[in-house]
């Protein structure tokens, strides 16, 4: 089946591939409300003209967007916010109080990631990051409430994957926007049991007993379905968020057996190792088939990360 960059998933939202580093692995959304808009998620700088063409392809009026809303300011959900505010002349920006000051003066955001990647890689997989007038920056509190028309979003802080996290429920679809908090799900190592979902514990504020905790918050709102920046919408979430629970003791675990006989540069490299076995036993026992090489190309980059977030966990326990 030919790769759709974007998908109408019913209820007036539909996905949208960001195109960061390959197809399928990061996604934001568009979602109507009778004549308004919002954008959830942006992907990077890099994502704007394809969000912008989606607009221009329905005959959206820009005006008619009346919100840009980023769970949290990871790159890969927050890195479009101000190249799309500029684009987007009634947009108000919609965001974690504790990320505000980094949509606002994006200076640190950007030195962080380039000297992780390099100005050469920063600007081929983020583009830039374009600094929000404050102004037009709105800050979302837990329970707090925004309408998209004829629509209503609900805002629940979610920290665990990050401080700076929150999702937002969509009581018309009964789903929920979850950044990074509910996990990830690729649609590739999904089986006949159902989708494959796993945590994302990225670098640097990975908080087990929190994460569980938000966990739990959003299945008290017995959700029908979740739409996953990574990736795409999976449905039945509450078996899932179970799972997750589990798994992120399954990381614990992980981490503490790995970091008791391995420590400096060798923990990093052997968490890898630890984390690749792990979730390739996990996906095999989900009824997956795929080879190992198949396997690293949709897990690797996470299991990368992954492994690197909990370095900085356990060394922070310390």
């Amino acid at each position: 089946m030919t790769f759709q960059t974007f998908d109408d998933l019913g209820q007036q939202i539909t996905r949208i591939d960001t195109g960061m580093v390959h197809e399928g692995l990061a996604a934001c959304y568009l979602l109507g409300g009778g004549d308004e808009y919002a954008i959830i998620e942006t992907g990077t700088h890099n994502t704007v003209p394809t969000i912008l063409a989606l607009l221009k392809e329905r005959k959206i009026d820009l005006a008619k967007v009346k919100y840009v809303i980023p769970t949290h300011v990871h790159l890969d959900h927050a890195g479009g916010v101000g190249g799309l505010m500029q684009a987007l002349p009634a947009a108000t920006l919609l965001v974690h109080p504790r990320g505000a000051r980094h949509m606002i003066d994006p200076a640190k955001l950007k030195a962080g990631a380039t000297a992780v990647y390099g100005e050469a890689q920063f600007a081929e997989i983020y583009g830039d990051i374009i600094p929000v007038d404050e102004r037009r920056v709105r800050t979302m509190d837990d329970g707090d409430e925004a309408t998209v028309g004829d629509r209503k979003l609900v805002f629940i802080d979610t920290p665990g994957h990050a401080r700076h996290h929150f999702c937002v429920y969509d009581p018309r679809s009964r789903g929920i926007f979850t950044g990074d908090t509910f996990g990830l799900s690729y649609p590739p190592l999904t089986t006949a049991k159902g989708p494959f979902i796993c945590p994302t514990t990225t670098p640097v504020q990975f908080d087990p007993p929190a994460l569980k905790a938000s966990i739990r918050k959003l299945l008290a709102l017995q959700p029908q379905r979740i739409y996953l920046t990574h990736y795409s919408m999976v449905e039945n979430p509450q078996p899932l968020g179970e799972r997750l629970q589990t798994m992120v003791d399954d990381y614990v675990a992980l981490a503490e057996t790995v970091a008791a006989t391995a420590d400096g540069d060798a923990l990093e490299k052997a968490l890898m190792a630890a984390m690749r076995e792990y979730l390739f036993g996990c996906a095999r026992e989900h009824g997956c088939e795929m080879s190992d090489e198949q396997l690293e190309a949709v897990l690797g980059l996470d299991i990368q990360l992954n492994s690197q977030g909990l370095a900085v966990w356990l060394q922070s326990r310390r």
